[in-house]
């Protein structure tokens, strides 16, 4: 045998330890949520511990897999809405391994998340990595709009215009208006990444117009109904799913103080300003505030009116307290990034804005990915 070789083994050997420890440490945790027994713990181990040496891998069974994603969004530092994590709806699409199969169950997904405007927290896991498979969804989100860069500036959404790019290369086509929806982009291993596109009227989108201003409205403005993260990879009990899309609804003030506001986005203040007739001459006059309040409010009216899922970030708030109160009461640590917690429009009224949040990483927990592009 080499020195190469035996080297290896021990790297193996090693590997095979770390996955053990971090697959006990969930265990332990899962079955005690789930109040099973410590027998039935150990019995489990034992059979993980097995697994592992003689794959260097193991599966979750369902019953973990779904208590594992519930926890990762638990678990999740950058969302306020976690308060309903054990309504997450798990989908186990493990056994799927072609583009085809993964792209059928994401327009599943899709539909089923939508669920008419009435929106189902939801996650689709597909099978973990491994040395013989490796599954990527290339996009942010299931669905988003298209971005396509001109000398003039940006048709569509500016912070999709690398993203749309690589779709052009990869033989889409887009009517080039401001809202076109993107494809999905499936890949497999190494393989060639296939393009899925989204059929007209398949997918819920919200008219966004204002009571008041009707010049606003002339713009034509939507939104789609669900934000489905698609990009993000999911670790549970040291086992890593790199194509896990999951969803909850919207936060008012992520599309109507992010998505259509910033600068760097639709931009649309400027817009909302003009239709409410403000003086746009000096900061001085607030024409920034008063047009993000009616922007904010023009998104919360119209998804009401359209019977589409959504929540303001004064009752979001709310609801973080309840589900820091919840888990102090059984003893878990709440743990959150500031920065993301914070409603980006009036943050200061909310009790998050004068708390501060252990950042650790713990898992299970969704973590970021290097782009595929």
């Amino acid at each position: 045998m080499s020195i190469t070789d035996t080297g290896a083994k021990k790297r193996d050997k090693e590997s095979d330890r770390i996955l053990y420890v971090k697959a006990e440490e969930f265990i332990r945790q899962c079955y005690g949520e789930l109040n099973k027994s410590e027998e039935e713990a150990k019995c489990r181990l034992a059979r993980i511990e097995a697994e592992i040496k003689r794959l260097g891998t193991y599966e979750l069974t369902y019953e973990e897999l779904e208590h594992g994603a519930k926890m990762a969004w638990r678990n999740s530092n950058r969302c306020i809405g976690r308060l309903f994590w054990d309504s997450l709806n798990v989908i186990d699409a493990r056994r799927l391994s072609t583009g085809e199969e993964i792209a059928e169950a994401l327009l599943q997904h899709i539909d089923y998340a939508t669920n008419g405007g009435k929106i189902r927290p939801a996650i689709t896991i597909f099978h973990q990595r491994t040395s013989d498979l490796h599954i990527r969804i290339w996009n942010h989100q299931l669905i988003r709009y298209a971005g396509y860069a001109e000398e003039e500036g940006v048709i569509g959404d500016p912070v999709s215009v690398a993203f749309t790019n690589q779709c052009k290369q990869l033989g889409w086509v887009g009517k080039r208006t401001p809202f076109d929806l993107l494809p999905i982009v499936v890949q497999v291993n190494e393989q060639q990444p296939q393009v899925f596109a989204l059929q007209d009227g398949s997918i819920l989108e919200v008219p966004i117009r204002h009571p008041e201003y009707v010049r606003f409205n002339e713009l034509n403005i939507k939104w789609y109904g669900v934000p489905i993260i698609s990009d993000m990879g999911l670790e549970i009990g040291g086992l890593h799913f790199t194509a896990a899309p999951f969803n909850g609804w919207y936060m008012g003030t992520e599309i109507g103080a992010r998505n259509l506001a910033d600068e760097d986005r639709y931009n649309l203040l400027p817009a909302m300003a003009e239709a409410m007739g403000l003086d746009m001459t000096s900061n001085r006059s607030l024409w920034k505030d008063k047009a993000l309040v009616e922007l904010n409010a023009a998104v919360l009216q119209s998804y009401r009116e359209a019977g589409v899922s959504i929540v303001d970030h004064h009752t979001a708030a709310e609801q973080f307290t309840l589900f820091e109160q919840r888990e102090a009461n059984q003893e878990r640590a709440v743990t959150g990034n500031w920065t993301w917690l914070i409603p980006p429009m009036s943050p200061a009224t909310t009790h998050i804005w004068h708390k501060q949040y252990d950042n650790s990483y713990i898992t299970p927990n969704f973590y970021t990915q290097d782009k595929c592009y």
